[in-house]
């Protein structure tokens, strides 16, 4: 299969049953793509799959052939100093950035579908805010 990832194309064999998430942390090496629930609630694995951000680990890599993904190590957004881990920043920073691409304003709401279990979400919210502005 063949696609588009951070604007290189890469070309490989995958199993069938590989999730995109696994296929972008162990055969692409990038790790910042972080794996936490496995079941698409927390948003650790969130990239931009064609613009639009999802859930890496709900994913087949077989569903991305011919298809543009963005992760983490793709964006330029530095969110600031916020997190107290930095497990959860990349979700936040790739769904920020589909937030800016869309033009949408950051919102709890919005946000609500990453989860930080060791900050607040008041300082993450207002920091995506800042950037988006």
């Amino acid at each position: 299969m063949q696609l588009t990832v951070n604007g290189r194309g890469w070309a490989g064999e995958v199993e069938p049953r590989l999730s995109l998430a696994d296929l972008l942390r162990e055969r692409m090496r990038l790790t910042g793509t972080h794996l936490g629930c496995e079941q698409g609630a927390c948003g650790a694995c969130t990239v931009l799959f064609d613009g639009e951000a999802v859930r890496s680990c709900l994913l087949l890599a077989v569903q991305a052939a011919g298809r543009a993904v963005t992760t983490v190590e793709g964006i330029d957004l530095d969110l600031g100093p916020v997190f107290q881990c930095g497990f959860c920043r990349p979700g936040f920073v790739v769904t920020a950035e589909a937030l800016r691409r869309a033009g949408l304003p950051a919102t709890e709401e919005v946000l609500s579908g990453n989860i930080c279990r060791c900050t607040g979400y008041r300082p993450i919210v207002e920091a995506v805010r800042r950037c988006l502005t």
